[in-house]
């Protein structure tokens, strides 16, 4: 047993020899051939991806920017309309106010002057009524004194 202890420890255990320089010219075979084949497409593959995403983004951006400034347009445009219907609808107010305030001036003026012709016209016929009356309303008190008073006045 001690011998195979001794034949053990004589041997190391990595033996380095010409396999190990072709081991490594494999190696640098592979890494190219992977580079070429493998990492450099697929590290060029993550460029074009980041660059589309990076571009769509700032697409995005430009786009939502427009689109901010077009609302932003539209609701000055949205708020002058809405100034300028104001605006008519004050000043087809004030037209109907005047509108009427004539019309209502008009109407008082002819119900005064339709009621100062129906006044005159009544003075008119109340006077001629009484100067047709006073004739009899004096014929008229003379026989009601003679009936009260039994007999005749003058």
């Amino acid at each position: 047993m001690h011998q195979d202890f001794v034949l053990l420890a004589a041997h190391p255990l990595i033996d380095i020899d010409l396999t190990v320089v072709l081991q490594f010219a494999l190696f640098l075979i592979m890494f190219v051939i992977g580079n070429a084949l493998l990492f450099q497409p697929y590290l060029r593959l993550r460029e074009r991806r980041k660059q589309g995403i990076d571009g769509a983004r700032a697409e995005a951006e430009r786009m939502s920017a427009q689109a901010d400034a077009e609302l932003a347009d539209y609701e000055k445009q949205l708020a002058l309309a809405r100034s300028r219907a104001n605006d008519e609808g004050r000043k087809v107010r004030a037209e109907a106010a005047e509108h009427e305030k004539s019309v209502t001036d008009a109407s008082r003026a002819e119900a005064t002057k339709s009621l100062e012709a129906a006044a005159i016209k009544m003075r008119v016929e109340t006077d001629a009524a009484r100067l047709q009356l006073m004739p009899q309303a004096n014929a008229l008190a003379k026989q009601l004194a003679t009936k009260l008073l039994g007999r005749e006045v003058s």
